[in-house]
């Protein structure tokens, strides 16, 4: 462009709701977004036409004017020469849902100079994909030294392709579901979370479900009753180099009595490596010790589990 032509003409300029010109498509959470289109500039504010453009720069925010000034992203231009009725397009992710948004948009040539901002458009964010249970799930009442597992759905809301994962602390951990790619509006995945209580304590944790730059998150609580089981007799055949198989869920632990690791389920098989230990479940406040053998299962996690829910494998 020249010195008097250096700001070229947005026509239309808008974010998805259909504002006249305007384009706002719309998500509390960060996992928010807001799908923007307008249409290409085609000539310079003297009527000539435009061909040095470089890229837009898309203003946002929650004021009424955020451009110039808000929170901006740069949108490459797909031709330095747009042709008349060209759309442009681009989606905005790590919004708050539920919050009003407005934008506006200006052009930038090849040697920096950029048009006046154009009309605002405006719209609620909305979320690309939904989580159900929502808010707090209770795990109930669970005997030490069991599980119980819920299920939770991932739901693409929002189109496109949407990959994202699960994450949960301990004593709560995923143990189906994650990572997970949805395909399309309405494809679902299944995400399964156990709670294995490791005392009698009610424990909280936040149970956080990350996709496309933003995420939902929920409570999930639950609480221990009860003692471990008690130790079979001292006499047992199991020894290292013993091949045994789960008779109930087992913990699997990082040292006797130590940090869990995981569970492994009934009928998984393995071969003793190291043991046996005496040690207390470590948290649980227990003073009782227990016989530990470090075990490497045929799949899953390794560690250190107690005898109580072995046998020997013939």
């Amino acid at each position: 462009m020249s010195e008097k032509t250096m700001r070229c003409r947005v026509n239309c300029v808008g974010l998805v709701l259909l504002l006249s010109c305007v384009v706002v498509a719309t998500t509390t959470a960060s996992g928010g977004i807001l799908d923007a289109s307008w249409t290409a500039p085609t000539t310079n504010t003297d009527g000539s036409p435009l061909t040095d453009l470089a890229f837009y720069r898309l203003y946002y925010g929650t004021s009424s004017f955020p451009c110039p000034g808000g929170t901006s992203v740069q949108v490459p231009a797909a031709s330095s020469t747009p042709g008349p009725g060209q759309t442009v397009s681009f989606r905005l992710v790590g919004l708050a849902t539920g919050t009003l948004y407005n934008a506006s948009v200006v052009a930038v040539d090849t040697s920096g100079n950029q048009s006046s901002c154009s009309a605002v458009g405006s719209g609620v964010a909305r979320s690309d994909f939904a989580v159900s249970p929502t808010g707090t799930v209770s795990f109930g009442t669970v005997p030490l030294g069991t599980s119980v597992d819920r299920t939770f759905t991932v739901t693409n809301t929002g189109g496109g392709t949407l990959s994202g994962s699960v994450s949960v602390a301990a004593p709560f951990r995923v143990v189906s579901g994650s990572p997970f790619t949805l395909a399309g509006t309405g494809t679902t995945q299944a995400v399964i979370v156990r709670f294995t209580p490791t005392s009698t304590a009610t424990m909280s944790t936040s149970l956080t479900f990350t996709a496309s730059g933003g995420s939902l998150s929920g409570i999930v609580t639950g609480s221990g009753i009860g003692s471990a089981p008690s130790p079979p007799p001292a006499t047992t055949n199991l020894a290292i180099g013993s091949r045994v198989q789960v008779v109930q869920t087992i913990n699997v632990r990082a040292t006797p009595g130590g940090a869990l690791l995981g569970t492994q389920p009934v009928g998984a098989l393995g071969r003793i490596v190291g043991g046996p230990r005496l040690a207390a479940i470590s948290g649980s406040g227990s003073t009782t010790q227990y016989t530990y053998w470090q075990i490497d299962f045929d799949s899953g996690v390794d560690g250190w589990s107690g005898q109580d829910n072995l046998i020997l494998k013939q």
